[in-house]
């Protein structure tokens, strides 16, 4: 039991990394005029970990690296730095003052123009040379594969932890955390987490997942809450015109039709990995349509994505769902092959209809790793 315990130890650090410290930041951000600045770049400094304001200006960022500084800008607005004494900081007020050459950048606001805008000349790059997933492209593929699986209780508060409900269970809300897309507090009620190797053969359509280590706690029957978890969460390509997620068709940032859906703003460029990308941030031209707000980095040779935020609009109308949030990152191999290794899906469900009530949030992650292509395996494999 012990040896088996510490290989799912090891393989776990393998993909995840040792986390030392944390940094956790959140805040509004303002122009001059005391207005928020919706859609604002807020990074760590340095790094590609970074969200974007809100529709009124507010963020929450965390990470589980130590990081003493933010890099906060807006298009029309100067970049600012701000340091961070504390490995917590919360309600942080940044003022960012608005650029005074008008040579100096192409200002957006509001509805962005669908001619001369850069980030849209991006855009026709990128369907131009749209990616096919890697591993549809070998006859045979393998890789090592970790999932999480979380269900969250949202909304802990005071009223709650005092509930008669919990006397002598006082010790579980230790466990309380802050969501880094929503801000609400939530407490774990179960987690599963396992690790495999996953073999796949295109000439034959067949695919082996095979579990070589396994650990969940909550509750006991979690086979079926792991099942129901992965129905909710269909396989999406972020290429795809259309994603369908609960049966709702959203339209991809990415789609060839995402100009007439989507607000398109170039702003930032910087090295990832010691390539030079652009960040291109994305958000609905009209309210009470199935489309995200967000932002993505991509190459600016090969116009391959290397990371992409997303969140649903508010305004998408799908039962019990408040929010539904997506990350995800990818390894490019060469100038058409893309292989994606980090996804990570988190909805927020609600108890009942009210903005503020309380809820379950429902998150998947899937790392892959050291994939290897066309490699047979033997018959009856």
């Amino acid at each position: 039991m012990r040896k088996t315990i510490m290989f799912f130890v090891a393989l776990f650090l393998a993909f995840t990394g040792v986390a030392l410290a944390q940094t956790k930041v959140s805040g509004i951000v303002l122009d001059d005029t005391k207005s928020p600045i919706p859609y604002a770049n807020v990074y760590f400094k340095g790094t590609s970990e970074g969200i974007i304001t809100d529709e009124n200006g507010k963020f929450y960022l965390e990470s589980q690296n130590t990081y003493t500084s933010l890099e906060i800008s807006f298009v029309g607005f100067g970049s600012k730095e701000v340091k961070l004494d504390k490995a917590v900081t919360f309600n942080m007020v940044v003022t960012l003052d608005e650029a005074r050459q008008l040579d100096e950048v192409r200002v957006f606001s509001g509805k962005t123009s669908k001619k001369n805008n850069p980030a849209i000349d991006i855009l026709r790059k990128i369907w131009e040379r749209r990616r096919k997933n890697g591993l549809r492209m070998f006859d045979q593929y393998q890789y090592d594969k970790y999932e999480k699986v979380e269900f969250d209780m949202n909304s802990i508060d005071s009223t709650m932890m005092a509930s008669k409900l919990f006397k002598g269970m006082e010790f579980i809300f230790k466990h309380v955390d802050t969501s880094s897309v929503t801000g609400k507090t939530y407490l774990p009620i179960f987690i599963n987490e396992s690790l495999g190797e996953v073999y796949g053969d295109n000439t034959t359509n067949s695919r082996k997942e095979i579990t070589k280590a396994n650990k969940n706690s909550g509750f006991s029957n979690n086979q079926q809450i792991i099942a129901f978890i992965k129905d909710l969460y269909a396989d999406y390509d972020i290429y795809d015109n259309y994603l369908k997620l609960f049966d709702k068709d959203f339209v991809s940032p990415l789609s060839r039709t995402g100009i007439n859906v989507y607000n398109y703003v170039l702003a930032d460029s910087t090295f990832i990995e010691n390539k030079w990308c652009y960040n291109i941030v994305f958000y609905p031209r009209r309210k009470n349509e199935l489309t995200f707000k967000g932002n993505f980095w991509v190459n600016d040779t090969t116009y391959a994505i290397k990371r992409i935020n997303m969140s649903a609009s508010k305004n998408a109308n799908i039962n019990w769902v408040k929010d539904i949030y997506i990350e995800q990152e990818f390894e490019v191999l060469n100038d058409s092959v893309f292989l994606l290794t980090r996804d990570h899906m988190m909805s927020d469900f609600a108890l009942n209809k009210k903005e503020k009530s309380k809820g379950v949030y429902g998150k998947r992650t899937t790392l892959a790793r050291d994939h290897k292509f066309d490699i047979k395996k033997p018959d009856g494999f």
